[in-house]
């Protein structure tokens, strides 16, 4: 019989069950992992130095470049620390086109990450699955901002614009005739409410498809019950937040304890695990993408009987409107001054954290009284899951750290900001 050697391997960065540039130096035991040391530095794009040297408006769009599956949540801890600085009221119908739209990015997120830890596990039609749906949530994102990923659709004191009254539609092409594209636009003839409506009802059996291919799939268990199990001491301690917390048995959410925006007026659930192995936070997962879309039902039904401004009318924080500028000289020096001098933030320091879907997102930010921040800090909830790996790898297999890594629903922008 073959002697057992002593390995050190890189794993990574240049690997597909990476997410993102990581680089993972497993010492070995043969295929036993004795030591995980994960390495950053190799994308690092300095957003918090940025910062200090761009307006706060100007620094919005960075913040989708993060964690870039969750972009608006992101904006949502920008926009609410400036806010708390300015002392800003936000309208109530821009709370709940944000709250809206903050769940409509948790679906997004989820589904990535299901799609990609079933791939990493072997399970290959689940990014298929999950990218079926994924395109009609970036189809709202584009409907509101124009953009299908990287929005800046949040903005301090409310949001860019008012939900659109009518949905894009396909158009003929080379590839598709007439009855194929009639067949894609049979959700998309009423208002963004409505197929956002359409799209609520229609998830619920998507989410049992999933659990139908996953649950109780025998291989996926072998590669995740009893993989990665965090107590809840444990998790408490190593600053897990979000999924990585509750499925460790720990009802921590944001929403509910430390409630924002109107998620107070929310009726949802927060699931939790048992046994805080990888099995149970794609339990907690799966049951998010469920509560997620009751809360966007509550939201759509809300804003359709509720008409009202979206942005606030204070004009050294928010630009006028375009009808204004039009005839209003004023106004028009207001909106030039606004983006090309910025606003001034009074001196002081605030900070606001979201339950992102990746567990609690938080931006700090120090003001001087300048158009710019003093200094500004982001409480990334990967890089605290990123730090335990190590100690969730050991007496682990090598193909086990992948279902680890994943489990962590780990990207890179957002750790190695």
């Amino acid at each position: 019989m073959a002697e057992i050697k002593n390995y050190t391997l890189n794993f990574g960065p240049q690997h597909p069950a990476a997410h993102g540039v990581l680089r993972l130096v497993l010492e070995l035991d043969g295929e036993v992992i004795q030591r995980a040391d994960p390495h950053i530095g190799l994308l690092h794009r300095a957003t918090e130095k940025l910062a200090e040297t761009r307006t706060y408006i100007q620094s919005l769009p960075y913040m989708d470049r993060l964690d870039y599956v969750s972009m608006m949540s992101n904006e949502h801890a920008y926009c609410l620390a400036i806010e708390k600085l300015v002392g800003i009221e936000v309208p109530i119908r821009a709370q709940y086109i944000r709250v809206m739209f903050s769940e409509i990015t948790r679906l997004l997120n989820h589904l990535l990450w299901l799609g990609a830890h079933g791939l990493d596990c072997g399970a290959m039609n689940m990014l298929i699955y999950c990218f079926r749906e994924r395109e009609d949530l970036f189809d709202m994102y584009e409907a509101v901002s124009g953009a299908r990923m990287h929005a800046a659709y949040f903005r301090p004191g409310g949001v860019y614009r008012d939900l659109p009254d009518v949905m894009p539609q396909y158009k003929v092409s080379k590839i598709k005739n007439q009855r194929a594209i009639d067949r894609l636009n049979e959700n998309r003839q009423g208002t963004l409410l409505d197929f956002i409506e359409d799209f609520t009802k229609r998830f619920p059996g998507y989410v049992d498809e999933y659990e139908t291919l996953l649950t109780d799939n025998r291989i996926w268990k072998q590669r995740t019950v009893g993989i990665g199990v965090v107590t809840p001491e444990r998790a408490l301690n190593m600053g897990f937040t979000g999924p990585m917390l509750r499925g460790s048995g720990i009802a921590w959410d944001l929403r509910k304890t430390q409630p924002y925006e109107v998620y107070d007026q929310m009726d949802f659930d927060i699931p939790v695990g048992k046994t805080g192995d990888s099995y149970d936070r794609y339990l907690v997962r799966v049951e998010e993408l469920r509560q997620s879309n009751r809360i966007i039902k509550q939201c759509v039904d809300w804003l359709r009987a509720n008409p009202g401004p979206v942005i606030t009318d204070n004009h050294k924080v928010a630009p006028p409107s375009r009808e204004s500028m039009k005839s209003n000289m004023e106004e028009l020096i207001h909106h030039f001054k606004l983006f090309s001098e910025g606003m001034r933030v009074p001196e002081g320091e605030a900070y606001a954290g979201v339950e992102h879907p990746k567990g609690e997102f938080g931006i700090y930010i120090v003001s001087d009284g300048a158009n710019k921040p003093y200094r500004l800090k982001i409480r990334a909830p990967g890089f605290a899951h990123l730090s335990a790996l190590d100690e969730m790898g050991r007496g682990h297999m090598i193909a086990d750290a992948v279902a680890i890594i994943g489990t962590m629903d780990i990207v890179f922008g957002e750790i190695d900001r």
